[in-house]
């Protein structure tokens, strides 16, 4: 497999992380978001909607993050990314979905352009802005975890896969996670297993 992905993506290092949790075998061909290399007519053949991740797969090609997470699931379901019983599954998706669908979305690198391109806004008001969001979802995705190691079980998935990618970027903007020890707790455990080390934006082959 193929995985069209950018180091600080977030959507793309979710997709690492569950390529290596599964054990499986992919090449990374990099797409450089500052470059505007997603926009270009090249990629956008690849991705209509000029976005990263983008998985090449026996199948076609597959994009948007969280059905990428869900395809990996069911043909590779072992080990998996989902815990056992219904309602823990459920959980599970309702914390990635909070990640993936509410907070990421408004912070992400298209967005933040836009801010300081077309809106004119500074760098102060762009992480003014950053911030506000990431604590607005934290401050909730905190009160939703219980005592085991992990987002919902004892082993990391798929909520643990969306939240690691969302705390490394909250911290390269300088946002106080203080209030979040169990958010910090769990990113520091998962960030020694080899599976998110690997996955780690300043692992990839197109770290700058």
């Amino acid at each position: 497999m193929k995985l069209y992905s950018y180091f600080r993506s977030s959507a793309a290092y979710r997709v690492r992380i569950a390529l290596n949790l599964k054990g499986v075998d992919y090449e990374q061909t990099p797409v450089n978001l500052l470059k505007g290399e997603q926009s270009g007519s090249a990629y956008k053949t690849v991705n209509p909607e000029g976005l990263v991740p983008c998985l090449s797969t026996d199948h076609g090609m597959l994009n948007q993050s969280l059905a990428i997470l869900e395809w990996l699931e069911e043909e590779y379901p072992k080990p998996s990314i989902l815990p056992k019983n219904a309602w823990q599954k459920a959980q599970a998706r309702s914390l990635a979905y909070a990640v993936s669908c509410d907070i990421h979305p408004v912070n992400n690198l298209r967005i933040l352009k836009y801010l300081q391109g077309e809106l004119g806004h500074s760098d102060d008001e762009k992480s003014q802005w950053y911030q506000h969001w990431i604590h607005t979802g934290f401050t909730s995705f905190e009160s939703q975890l219980g005592s085991s190691d992990f987002c919902c079980t004892n082993t990391p998935c798929i909520a643990d896969i969306c939240l690691i990618p969302q705390v490394f970027n909250a911290l390269r903007f300088k946002v106080d996670m203080s209030t979040y020890p169990r958010i910090q707790a769990i990113y520091q455990r998962c960030n020694e297993l080899d599976a998110f080390i690997r996955a780690a934006p300043e692992n990839q082959p197109d770290a700058a």
